[in-house]
């Protein structure tokens, strides 16, 4: 594969202009317009680091053991800093109103919203009805926000996590948006954008106690716990709409239950992280998953600590 082809797989799948890219790579816009276009050929580092770029974002990078280990110690590290994480959130307005903000702005429009930050910030916070954006798409706003501020008190309230928990959340989640909010899909669905089976509808409600059961199972790993609990729930796809949002939801409540901040996807990061989820779910592989999320996580941790 030439390097032009390796740039323009990069370029897709980070969904980065050829400015943000060359930037990342370290080079003028100049230099990369000409590896872009085939004139001339980068050396040394540029290469290797092309390599290394376009391994991670086809999932094929091999993220070695001691380095997964070291960033999983030092989310602990951060969660020790903080002596209850969800009560902190709760007692503190401006710490809990930006995470209902990052978290619902991402979330939606990693699902398509196009909704933008100060848009979401609008409607959840100054309850503005914006002229020029769908109905639908100011309630998943709304909806959203109240569904966090659910779960957030459900878990201060030291609440389970379990099955009854994914099925409120999806309740309040889609409430006045679909007749069947909080109840699994009666019928066959396809994962927009990825060739991956869903659970046959007539299973999904024994899969979703097996997936319960595990959730319960707590482990000393709680990234990886939380990554394959994920991966699981996506594939199963429960409900009619609103996975991926419940999906995340869930895997929040998962790590606040262990003291770790809630994982902040950012919707730029919408093509890695569908890789990356995508490559757990078809090759039983969750490490760069739990890269990914490990990054997530600190990006919470920098929500907590005021430092964006």
């Amino acid at each position: 594969m030439t390097v032009q082809e390796k740039l323009k797989i990069i370029q897709r799948n980070t969904g980065l202009s050829q400015t943000e890219l060359s930037k990342k790579l370290g080079v003028s816009h100049v230099s990369f317009s000409k590896w872009w276009n085939g004139h001339t050929l980068p050396r040394g580092k540029s290469i290797l680091l092309i390599d290394s770029l376009y391994l991670e974002v086809t999932g094929q990078k091999i993220i070695p053991k001691d380095y997964l280990t070291a960033k999983k110690q030092d989310l602990l590290n951060y969660s020790k800093k903080h002596g209850d994480i969800i009560k902190e959130i709760i007692s503190t307005p401006d710490i809990r109103d930006q995470f209902m903000l990052k978290l619902t702005y991402h979330s939606n429009s990693i699902e398509g919203s196009t909704l933008t930050e100060n848009d979401t910030a609008a409607i959840l916070f100054d309850n503005v009805a914006l002229p020029n954006k769908t109905l639908v798409e100011q309630l998943e706003a709304k909806n959203h926000q109240t569904t966090l501020l659910y779960l957030f008190n459900h878990l201060a309230k030291k609440g389970a996590i379990d099955e009854g928990l994914i099925l409120k959340l999806h309740s309040i989640l889609m409430n006045g948006i679909y007749d069947d909010a909080g109840f699994y899909r009666r019928h066959g669905v396809r994962i927009v954008g990825a060739n991956m089976p869903t659970a046959n509808y007539l299973k999904v409600p024994e899969l979703m106690k097996d997936l319960a059961r595990n959730i319960k199972k707590e482990k000393a790993d709680a990234v990886a716990h939380a990554s394959i609990i994920h991966s699981i729930f996506e594939k199963i796809h429960p409900f009619p709409d609103g996975n991926g949002r419940i999906g995340r939801l869930l895997m929040i409540a998962m790590l606040l239950k262990v003291n770790f901040a809630p994982a902040v996807i950012h919707q730029e990061n919408k093509r890695l992280y569908y890789t990356y989820l995508n490559r757990a779910q078809t090759k039983n592989d969750t490490s760069q998953l739990e890269d990914f999320v490990c990054d997530a996580i600190l990006d919470g941790f920098e929500i907590l600590e005021r430092k964006i």
